[in-house]
Order: C-alpha cells, then structure tokens, then sequence
C-alpha cells in the first residue's frame, strides 16, 4: 500500500527526536508493523522490539492479557487491544505501543464482528492507552495494509499532541 513506508518513516523520525522507543503488539497484521518500521535505517535506535500474539493463549502468556477480558469481549475488542497495548510495554523497555486485532478475512467474520473490523490500541507510557474501532474494506491484503497504516499514523498522531 503506497505510504506506509514513508509514514514508518515519519514515525521513526518522530520516536528518534523524542528519544522514545516503540513496541508493538501484533494479531492479525502478523508482524507486519514490526517489519515496516525495522525496514527504516537506524531502527535500532527507536525500535525496542515487536510482538506477534495470534492466539489468545499467546495475548495471555506474552502480554498478561487477561483470560476472562478474552473470553467476556473476544480477542477483536478494545479491551484486550488496550491489554495488549499496556502489556507490550510492561514486557519491555518500550516508551510507547502499538496493538492490533482484528478479523482479516476471508473468514472468521460474525455479525458483530465483521470481516474487517480492527481494533488498534496505542500505549502512550505508563498509566495512558488509547483505541480505536475501524471497519476497513477489502480482502485480508487490504485490510491488514489498511490496519498497518492506521495503526502508524494513529501514534504519529498521538505523538504530535
């Protein structure tokens, strides 16, 4: 999708300046967050690390995501992104975070939870974090470019602030 490198590129530039380093949590984006922004030269300096937790076991065992907000809300919801925001950056030395989770396609979706909607989470330090529903077109390319893109300039925007 044209843009996300220049906007990993920005939010790099941005992480750099305020000497903040980022996280991320990552279910149905794959990692894909995490290899945009380790594509920027000089990653190494604002990047801390990423995490990919597609199952819920994982959202558990790697980000302390609580098993009753997965089994009250699912995994496609703004409380666990909000748990995985805050629990990607008690597991590491991060400043700040990114989690993603949502319904890719092509299949998987419900009537509640259609397929492409996404929740992203952005943790903004210790005690603040922030999400946010979208529900994109497309098929699982789309919206997983789609979900990466959001998710980048959602925190350049917080960041901006």
């Amino acid at each position: 999708m044209q843009g996300l490198a220049d906007r990993a590129r920005e939010l790099g530039k941005i992480l750099q300046q305020r000497r903040f380093s980022v996280v991320t949590a990552e279910s149905c984006t794959g990692g894909g967050i995490a290899r945009l922004l380790t594509d920027e030269p000089g990653a190494s300096s604002w990047f801390e690390r990423g995490f990919v937790t597609y199952s819920n076991l994982s959202k558990e065992e790697m980000l302390g995501v609580p098993r009753s907000l997965l089994e009250t809300h699912g995994a496609v919801s703004e409380e666990v992104v909000l748990a995985m925001a805050r629990g990607a950056l008690a597991h590491s030395n991060g400043d700040v975070s990114i989690s993603v989770s949502g319904v890719a396609g092509p299949d998987g979706g419900t009537a509640d939870k259609p397929v492409g909607t996404v929740w992203i989470g952005w943790g903004l330090g210790e005690d603040v974090a922030e999400a946010q529903h979208f529900l994109f077109p497309g098929d699982r390319d789309e919206v997983r470019n789609r979900s990466m893109l959001a998710a980048i300039e959602g925190l350049i925007e917080r960041l901006d602030r």
